[in-house]
């Protein structure tokens, strides 16, 4: 149960918490058929641990990798507390079918937010 003092300086238990919020997995994932996500940096001569460059801010709607950590990061940030499966998928289906190529990361996001009502 949450303590005395938490509630008592207004802190919303559910941020305290962040444990209890769902992750979404590979395994979850519309697409994961083999066909349309890669799993490996090397399969498109990618580097996973690049942080500058288009790399850092376009967003790679095929691998999956990079996607499954987008989706986990918004859904994060988001919702509260964290997004059912399902709310998971809506948001890998408008990434995929309707969220502009060559989008940055805070593009998509914005995309997805602006857009929730629409798809």
């Amino acid at each position: 149960m949450f303590g005395f003092n938490q509630l008592s300086f207004g802190l919303n238990p559910f941020l305290i918490n962040k444990k209890s919020t769902m992750a979404f997995e590979r395994s979850q994932m519309l697409y994961d058929d083999g066909k349309y996500y890669k799993w490996t940096a090397r399969a498109d001569h990618d580097n996973p641990y690049y942080t500058k460059g288009t790399d850092h801010s376009e967003i790679n709607k095929t691998e999956g990798y990079e996607v499954l950590y987008f989706l986990n990061h918004l859904g994060k940030k988001r919702w509260n507390p964290g997004p059912n499966t399902a709310t998971y998928q809506k948001m890998e289906r408008m990434l995929r079918d309707h969220v502009p190529s060559k989008s940055t990361h805070k593009k998509a996001e914005d995309f997805i937010v602006t857009n929730w009502s629409k798809y």
